[in-house]
């Protein structure tokens, strides 16, 4: 709570100079200004009636991935609501800690996610960290049996008082090998933090979307389906006819480097079937499929911002960080100069 303290601080010395110097340009200004301003210190990343959110993933590259430092990155980027990963709220609730660095394997774990040609030393590598993940995975399976919900309220509560609320969850708890166990544990963490949804690759098999999609509907709660390059107009259409609770986690940059044609039409079309939607910018796979600093490629953020503005859609849009960081920057100021970005599309 320490680092939550000092954002306080900082954000108190930053405003007091606001006021100090609105007092000196014009006496009048504050003359009328209410004695207590509510939320004065919080983040508001809510642009023109747009939720600008982030996945907690964007902080990957931080040396602490605790709930409290990850709590105050986004709060260090201005931003007011997140999904959050699973680490973070996990080893707030006193799971067993991974030992896997998965920083570093990250990149080659995209990679062989990616189909890409993989060396003998990269396949060695990722058998090694298959097996560790496996034997974590099976600690964390009997740490989910009696996991202490009221730690993910705890959480919840931690985050909300600094201005931060959770839209939706993505711990490994929900894939296709996962057990009936892990997919409630799932579920009552993310009714526990607050979130309207949980978020997991699409699994590509009619039979789980159907499963997570019943079982979601008894939470209340939302499946939110993430994309990458499989992602075409039909790919979610299986899973929204199986359940009401069965939705969309559009990924807008993913969707492009697809090569899919008009990208905003397809948020048109599934607007209602939306939880929330990644945003980043990548080229087409007639520029090369990658992801760049917002502006540089070709996904039309500005545009598709402004269309969910002008068409009043509730569901937020999540910076997903993911182009190389800039020799000498982290990822919390890439977070904030995206932000900014879309501070200027939907101004």
């Amino acid at each position: 709570m320490e680092n939550i303290k000092k954002f306080s601080r900082r954000q108190f010395l930053g405003t007091a100079s606001t006021l100090i110097s609105g007092s000196v340009l014009g006496v009048n200004t504050l003359i009328h200004a209410p004695a207590y301003i509510p939320d004065l210190f919080k983040p508001n990343s809510k642009i023109n009636g747009v939720q600008i959110g982030t996945i907690t993933y964007s902080f990957r590259d931080m040396p602490d991935q605790s709930a409290e430092a990850t709590l105050q990155y986004v709060l260090d980027c201005g931003i007011s609501a997140i999904e959050l990963m699973g680490g973070p709220a996990e080893s707030f609730a006193g799971a067993p800690k991974n030992p896997v660095n998965m920083r570093s394997v990250f990149p080659l774990m995209r990679k062989r996610f990616d189909k890409k040609e993989l060396t003998p030393e990269e396949k060695q590598k990722l058998a090694e960290v298959d097996a560790q993940l496996k034997a974590y995975n099976d600690e964390m399976a009997k740490w989910r049996l009696n996991a202490p919900m009221e730690q993910f309220a705890k959480l919840r509560k931690m985050y909300k008082k600094a201005g931060v609320s959770i839209y939706a969850f993505k711990p490994a708890a929900f894939d296709i090998n996962h057990s009936d166990i892990d997919i409630e544990y799932g579920m009552k963490a993310t009714k526990a933090l607050g979130a309207t949804h949980f978020t997991l690759e699409h699994p590509s098999n009619d039979a789980h979307t159907l499963k997570l999609g019943k079982m979601a509907e008894k939470y209340g709660l939302k499946v939110g389906y993430h994309g990458h390059e499989q992602q075409t107009p039909t790919l979610w259409d299986t899973a929204l006819s199986q359940s009401p609770a069965n939705a969309l986690n559009l990924d807008f940059g993913h969707f492009v480097a697809a090569g899919n044609q008009n990208p905003i039409d397809m948020v048109k079309q599934k607007h209602a079937h939306i939880v929330s939607m990644h945003i980043k910018d990548r080229q087409t796979p007639a520029h090369g499929k990658s992801n760049l600093e917002w502006g540089k490629g070709d996904t039309p953020i500005a545009d598709v911002l402004k269309f969910m503005r002008d068409q009043k859609y509730k569901f937020p849009a999540t910076i997903e960080l993911e182009y190389q960081i800039p020799e000498g920057s982290n990822s919390v100021k890439e977070v904030q100069k995206c932000l900014e970005f879309c501070r200027k599309a939907l101004g």
